[in-house]
């Protein structure tokens, strides 16, 4: 038996075992194992996991992911979540819809300083979820507008996902945080046009929303938001300044997070060892999905599998925006079994030679692997809300356990509708994800 059909075996292995519920980390990691040592043997197997995860692990550059996770975590305690929306309902509260927009705009706020879909979805839900019901929104709206925004976390730099991007593909990671600034700004945008949309077309799926607040009360909400403020320019302003690596920039944004929790009062009691733990926990998680990862990607390399479907789709004679879109529905199935991480380290090291070997309006190498990056995150983030299994979903759907999940569902339609128009932007337009990279980088 070929090792491209091993390769293929294992593949359909790996399917059966994150259809068992597996987690994604033990599932790569089996498979990887069990497929090593049917092509290599097990002397190879143990010679790579002598090495290869202290390698991989004592990488300096990840470093910056628990430090982010950290600084999340921070920002959740800290109640920075109740200043952005408090300021945001100040300023369009008084609109159709206008409260639901402004839980928008603090998704992406919050998402600047956390990194995370499913932290933001979850933070975001408990501060807003209840003043919608108050003034009277539709269970669909509120928690499908909440589910969707949360999704912004992991664009809206900084992004975790991002990070591990740039390690496997070589990028800099401060070049992907520019790229996906402007795309990041477009999908919230968008999302807060569905809602006035949904809100006049269905005015009974909005409440009467918040009274107008006078320019004082404005300006007062908005200042609240100042450490927001402060950590995000501290973060991005200091890695475009040069005044600091991202790895940096994440440490001294941390800091800047806790000082402004420990103010708040967030980290008394046990709020400091609730942050450290999530802190732990969520590295741990990731640490194993990279390991698992790295597993699985060695055995593929060994038996060949993706240079045999990169070979097999240039002489198939696919054209490029065919196999891309092939992708993008590959990407969209995966979305519902998986994580975005998990999703980026699985396939990113077979998708990425393949669209680098193909021509996409003239771009370079390096501008083809940013432009990527966007577009894969994009397609990532409807997955998080994509049905049967959007991890968003279930996020606002264990917070409001009230709510049938197929409400939440039908309240996310409207903005997977808008998900896939940005799709199509973004494939007929990649200068808006290389558009701040002409002008900063």
């Amino acid at each position: 038996m070929s090792s491209t059909t091993i390769g293929l075996i294992m593949g359909g292995v790996m399917m059966f075992f994150m259809a068992a519920r597996i987690p994604v980390g033990i599932t790569m990691f089996l498979t990887g194992a069990i497929g090593y040592v049917w092509v290599s043997g097990l002397d190879p197997l143990l010679g790579f996991l002598k090495n290869a995860p202290y390698g991989r692990f004592s990488l300096y550059d990840l470093s910056v992911v628990p430090l982010f996770l950290l600084m999340g975590q921070f920002a959740t305690h800290g109640g920075l979540s109740r200043s952005l929306f408090k300021a945001g309902n100040a300023f369009i509260g008084h609109w159709r819809g206008g409260m639901a927009m402004a839980g928008t705009a603090s998704c992406a706020g919050f998402g600047a300083i956390c990194g995370s879909s499913l932290a933001t979805a979850a933070t975001m839900a408990h501060v807003v979820l209840p003043e919608l019901r108050r003034h009277q929104y539709s269970h669909s709206l509120a928690a499908g507008s909440l589910a969707a925004g949360g999704t912004l976390g992991i664009l809206i730099p900084p992004s975790v996902p991002l990070v591990i991007y740039g390690i496997l593909a070589e990028q800099n990671i401060a070049k992907l945080f520019l790229a996906a600034f402007v795309p990041g700004v477009l999908a919230a945008l968008g999302y807060m046009v569905v809602i006035s949309i949904v809100a006049h077309l269905n005015p009974g799926a909005a409440g009467p929303g918040s009274p107008r607040h006078s320019w004082r009360e404005r300006m007062l909400a908005l200042v609240e938001t100042w450490p927001v403020l402060l950590v995000f320019l501290v973060v991005i302003g200091g890695i475009y300044g040069g005044l600091f690596t991202p790895t940096e920039a994440a440490a001294i944004g941390a800091l800047a997070t806790g000082v402004v929790a420990w103010k708040s009062g967030g980290l008394k009691g046990k709020g400091l060892l609730e942050c450290c733990f999530g802190t732990a926990k969520g590295t741990g998680m990731m640490f194993l999905i990279l390991l698992g990862a790295d597993t699985l990607n060695s055995f593929m390399a060994i038996s060949q599998l993706p240079a045999e479907a990169a070979n097999w789709v240039q002489h198939m004679g696919f054209g490029p925006w065919t196999v891309l879109l092939a992708i993008i529905v590959v990407y969209l199935l995966l979305g519902c079994v998986m994580d975005s991480l998990s999703m980026i380290l699985l396939t990113i090291p077979i998708f990425l030679p393949i669209i680098l070997g193909m021509d996409y309006w003239g771009l370079s190498a390096d501008d083809k692997s940013i432009w990527f990056a966007i577009v894969a995150l994009v397609v990532m983030e409807v997955g998080l809300i994509t049905p049967p299994v959007g991890m968003n979903v279930y996020i606002i759907g264990g917070i409001a356990r009230d709510i049938p999940m197929s409400t939440i569902f039908r309240g996310v339609v409207p903005f997977i509708a808008w998900d896939v128009v940005r799709i199509g932007i973004l494939l007929v337009f990649p200068s808006i994800s290389l558009v701040a990279l002409r002008v900063f980088g």
